[in-house]
């Protein structure tokens, strides 16, 4: 996804807190970032395979939130 693509998928989340998240993200070895070149540049995330095989967790607690949250 384009880091636009990214925020909108988070609402109030800042540019500057959603970068500073994807660089740790990056450095944990999670999400991939892609830089195209061009004008103008565009820059790419995906996730690593690690970061894939992470879906599942993050179902389950997504899962557990919802059930937490309406009760």
């Amino acid at each position: 996804m384009r880091f636009g693509e990214l925020a909108k998928t988070v609402p109030g989340l800042s540019d500057r807190l959603l970068s500073q998240r994807l660089r740790e993200l990056e450095q944990e070895g999670l999400v991939e970032r892609e830089v195209e070149p061009g004008s103008p540049v565009r820059v790419t995330y995906s996730l690593t395979e690690a970061g894939a095989e992470l879906r599942p967790a993050i179902a389950e607690l997504k899962a557990w939130a919802k059930r937490w949250r309406s009760g």
